[in-house]
């Protein structure tokens, strides 16, 4: 006889599967008036247009502000990105509002709000919060979703998983979640063999279309919406994951519902892939399953995601975006519309889809149908307006993540900066190296056996070396290290990478690198500048005792490395490393040679800058000793009969002595007052 605690959890199960292929939807914004409502056909001839808005990897930047720098950033942000949805409403008269998903995870307000003080059961969620008051239609779940474990995102979703670890769905209360269902077809219970959310749902929508006579009517559509995420979180989020869940090949999945979700009476199926393309052989486990999802049959539109690019675009020089059957221009990928809108709410995606009824169904016209990502900054490099509702709307977790980001998370005994990391003060680089290093080793240990044996390097480049001027630099004071630090020590939003090189791999990206440097004429008496204009966030640098190389600036650029070495040998040009670098340089940033996306062996989800947060507080204590001082390169020896110069921040000489610069002067204090930046000059000869 089945116990109470079963039946209930039968009936949970019941419910769970009446809702898939349920409208369970939102209400549409208000259509208009004057029209004639046609309840349950359709007449042939009827045409109307269906704008598809999307969303993606909006990682919880509500606001259009840096945690880490405590200064708004306009260029980003779910704020910006409301208003161009507003925008979108009022120019279409029919739309869906879709979100790809990696939405609650990213920045230090949801991480505060995960961890630091964690959100009680009947408290929404920043993200969902707002997006609730945007009136999302639905939503899919990325990898960062699984971040903080499965109890959290059963949570913050208002779901009851079935899963071990967690109290049986029969006795859990749901908690406060988003006002539209997501859907995630390819994630499954270990316990239940049943997909952990619903794997799509059918949302019904009255639209005001044209009748075959000219007139407006107002008619029905189903669009089914699918959602995918990468089954790689398997191995990203094992700690979390490992025995509990499970994922199916995205291909497979597709192929079995989507046939349902015909049945069930769907007009239109939208796949929401959280993922990029990939037009290698398929694979169950492959990470951008998102060309393969194009294929199979019934889909009519894709909403991508996961990669932080922009599709379509037809300048773009991104390797997913120029395979067969993928249009750039147009949009479309094995002839199926698809839109991927960036990332941090940087972009609106919309495809405006084009419909026709022949009397049976409603049919996409390929030839009418346009896809857009939409940029939040203008033609003129502004930025559109915030919607102000969003930030009162937060602003009580706002308030408290900006003072949580100034807690310490260790400290320093020296002062961190840029200003001589050009002559070779590793102070702010060892740091970003070091954390980049120990991440992928232990990533590799963990997940890649086969690569266990081959040496990890990490290489990383002083990101703020004075372009803007002298307050151009990166410098952050000994004591206390706050979380909002970890910004100046690494500035942009990349990801770590790791990439799989030979020891002439290494010698052409170091030559790539020593661009940085004006070629020096040893014989001039003439002041000669060191620097040229080369950007300083590609100077690439190790910073390590077992990686040893000089640069002869007096030498044309492709020929100034010079006795590169590791570990005290010269290198073999054969000899394999891996190497941690970011998303940027690995994808073919900077135009290194041979960096192009091929050689990458882990293309993490995290990001950089998150990575050496986690170091930080791994170690406690940052000291000169063990995490400022170690110089892989040093400029060939030669003397000049006149001064090499360079222009730094004025007052920082001792900044150079302290780092152990001994052949740095000053030679002008106020050398540019424009810009603040003072002239100094560096001994070749030392």
């Amino acid at each position: 006889m089945p116990t109470v605690a079963a039946l209930g959890a039968a009936i949970v199960a019941a419910v769970l599967l009446a809702a898939c292929g349920s409208d369970d939807s939102p209400a549409a914004p208000g259509t208009g008036t004057g029209v004639t409502p046609q309840a349950d056909s359709v007449s042939a001839g009827t045409k109307a247009t269906l704008a598809l808005l999307e969303t993606t990897d909006l990682h919880t930047n509500v606001r259009s502000y840096d945690y880490f720098k405590l200064a708004e950033d306009k260029s980003f942000g779910f704020e910006r990105v409301a208003t161009l949805i507003k925008q979108a409403r009022a120019e279409f008269p029919n739309t869906l509002l879709l979100d790809n998903g990696d939405t609650i995870q990213g920045t230090a307000l949801a991480d505060y709000q995960a961890q630091v003080n964690p959100l009680k059961c009947g408290e929404t969620l920043a993200m969902y919060k707002v997006m609730n008051a945007a009136r999302f239609d639905g939503g899919g779940i990325g990898n960062h979703e699984f971040n903080y474990g499965l109890g959290y995102l059963n949570q913050v979703t208002g779901n009851r998983f079935n899963v071990d670890g967690l109290p049986d769905p029969s006795v859990q209360t749901p908690c406060a979640g988003p006002a539209f269902p997501q859907v995630l077809a390819n994630v499954y219970s270990v316990r239940t063999r049943a997909p952990l959310f619903q794997p799509y749902t059918i949302i019904t929508r009255q639209i005001t279309a044209t009748g075959p006579d000219g007139n407006p009517v107002t008619v029905p559509v189903k669009v089914g919406i699918i959602g995918f995420t990468p089954p790689a979180i398997m191995s990203w989020d094992k700690r979390w994951l490992d025995g509990k869940v499970y994922t199916e090949g995205v291909k497979e999945t597709a192929e079995k519902y989507v046939p349902e979700m015909r049945a069930k009476g769907a007009d239109l199926v939208v796949v929401i892939s959280h993922g990029g393309l990939d037009a290698s052989a398929y694979s169950p486990t492959m990470e951008n399953g998102s060309w393969h999802l194009s294929k199979v049959a019934g889909v009519d539109a894709m909403l991508i995601g996961h990669s932080h690019q922009v599709f379509p675009d037809a300048t773009s020089t991104v390797a997913q975006f120029n395979l067969p059957g993928v249009d750039k221009v147009r949009g479309t990928v094995n002839g199926v519309p698809t839109v991927m809108a960036d990332y941090w709410g940087r972009r609106l995606g919309v495809i405006k889809l084009q419909l026709a009824h022949d009397g049976n169904r409603w049919v996409v016209d390929k030839s009418a149908t346009t896809v857009q990502a939409r940029s939040i900054q203008n033609a003129d490099k502004s930025y559109v307006a915030a919607d102000a509702s969003v930030a009162a709307a937060v602003d009580a977790e706002h308030q408290a993540t900006i003072a949580y980001v100034k807690t310490p998370i260790g400290t320093t005994d020296y002062r961190m900066s840029t200003y001589f990391a050009d002559v070779g003060d590793p102070g702010a680089i060892q740091i970003v190296n070091q954390a980049q290093a120990a991440y992928v080793k232990d990533y590799i240990a963990a997940n890649l056996p086969a690569l266990a044996a081959l040496p990890v390097l990490s290489v990383s480049a002083p990101f703020k070396s004075g372009f803007g001027g002298g307050n151009d630099y990166t410098d952050v004071q000994s004591g206390n290290l706050a979380i909002n630090n970890a910004a100046d020590l690494y500035l942009y939003p990349n990801t770590i990478y790791a990439v799989k090189v030979s020891g002439s791999d290494v010698k052409a990206w170091l030559e790539t690198a020593a661009k940085r440097f004006n070629l020096i004429d040893p014989a001039k008496t003439a002041d000669q500048p060191l620097i040229s204009s080369f950007p300083g966030y590609n100077f690439d640098m190790f910073t390590s005792p077992d990686l040893q190389y000089e640069i002869d600036v007096t030498q044309p650029e492709g020929s100034r490395i010079k006795n590169l070495a590791y570990k005290g040998v010269p290198l073999d040009a054969s000899q394999q490393f891996i190497v941690a670098t970011n998303n940027y340089r690995a994808s073919g940033g900077g135009n290194f040679p041979g960096l192009d996306g091929s050689k990458t062996v882990y293309a993490s989800p995290d990001a950089s800058r998150d990575v050496l947060i986690a170091y930080i507080k791994k170690a406690g204590a940052i000291t000169r000793a063990t995490n400022g001082a170690a110089r892989s390169w040093r400029f060939t020896k030669v003397a000049t009969a006149g001064k090499v110069v360079f222009a730094s921040a004025p007052g920082q000489l001792a900044q150079a002595q302290a780092a152990g610069l001994a052949n740095v002067a000053l030679e002008q204090a106020s050398y540019d007052t424009t810009k603040n930046l003072s002239l100094y000059s560096v001994d070749l000869n030392q």
